[in-house]
């Protein structure tokens, strides 16, 4: 599992030109999951992301300033690119699969922040606006997480 995690002073996200999610201050989430992620995985990442402190300069988490939070679904963040020039998904998780696993990484971090968590839509094609601040840019890879 893949997290592109930004800090933001507003964001939102549109589908077929219809406003779906909007934030203030706070992180804008981007999700890439694998075909291979588990609850281990789901559960690492959320208390990563919780815990982040990026805000204030790098002392307070999402929670210590009642941030709030986008998650957005992008499959392509499993892309391989070692290899020529067009990515490769093999690594990504089907639909079927990643819907599934997408949501309750969605609800499951719901449960942990102040403000409820907004979100775009799984698989449409999303319009995604932001305004990065700093800018700040943080990325995590479940795979390299230290094995228990």
């Amino acid at each position: 599992m893949k997290a592109v995690i930004q800090r933001v002073q507003k964001a939102d996200v549109t589908v077929n030109g219809k406003l779906v999610s909007s934030i203030q201050k706070g992180m804008l989430i981007f999700l890439g999951i694998a075909e291979d992620d588990s609850e281990l995985d789901i559960q690492w990442l959320i208390n990563k992301i919780v815990k982040l402190r990026m805000f204030n300069e790098f002392d307070d988490n999402i929670n210590d300033i009642n941030g709030e939070v986008l998650l957005i679904s992008q499959f392509t963040l499993q892309a391989n690119v070692l290899k020529g020039n067009r990515p490769s998904f093999i690594k990504a998780a089907k639909p079927e699969i990643a819907k599934p696993i997408y949501h309750v990484f969605e609800s499951e971090l719901n449960k942990k922040l102040n403000k409820e968590l907004k979100s775009g839509v799984f698989g449409a094609d999303m319009l995604v606006n932001l305004s990065n601040d700093g800018p700040v840019t943080i990325l995590y890879d479940s795979i390299l997480k230290i094995k228990r």
